[in-house]
């Protein structure tokens, strides 16, 4: 009789102590992800045309191999930023030199994404209501549980449309 007591009461122990566990978390779905990506792209964006420098730069990794490129066809002109310190230099000097802020385009809505576990690859389209036609790409990595763009490439079009 002792012994079945003892068995009950262990049983009850190990049932409470498991029950009282936390539950793992789970992953998040894409839609998630996605949703996560779109806003620091969206917000990067906002600080940049606020000349918000201090949040613009929080939305980038920080390391030598990010890039950020653009290509604006409208006066054939095209600018290469390699590594995140020459990036920063660019953008730091530019809100510098040009301190009032930009219309702000409208905010997007929809991304292609696709995801390779922490990286991401992301297309869109916009119309800036300055530049026109934009199409642009963003590689997106995950650092430390947030999405951070590594690289920003922008063909710009103008008020043309392209083929």
């Amino acid at each position: 009789m002792i012994k079945h007591l003892s068995f009950c009461l262990c049983s009850m122990i190990l049932l409470y102590m498991i029950s009282c566990q936390e539950p793992k978390p789970t992953a998040p779905t894409f839609e998630e992800e996605k949703a996560a990506i779109l806003a620091t792209i969206n917000n990067e964006t906002k600080a940049a045309f606020q000349r918000d420098y201090e949040s613009w730069q929080s939305k980038w990794v920080h390391a030598p191999y990010v890039v950020k490129t653009y290509i604006e066809f409208p006066d054939s002109s095209f600018s290469e930023s390699l590594g995140w310190e020459k990036i920063n230099h660019f953008v730091k000097t530019y809100i510098e030199e040009h301190p009032e802020a930009d219309p702000l385009p409208e905010l997007l809505a929809d991304i292609d994404v696709r995801l390779y576990g922490s990286g991401a690859w992301v297309s869109f389209e916009v119309d800036d209501e300055v530049r026109g036609l934009k199409r642009e790409t963003r590689l997106m990595e995950k650092v430390e549980g947030k999405w951070k763009i590594a690289g920003m490439h922008t063909t710009i079009y103008g008020t043309q449309k392209p083929d």
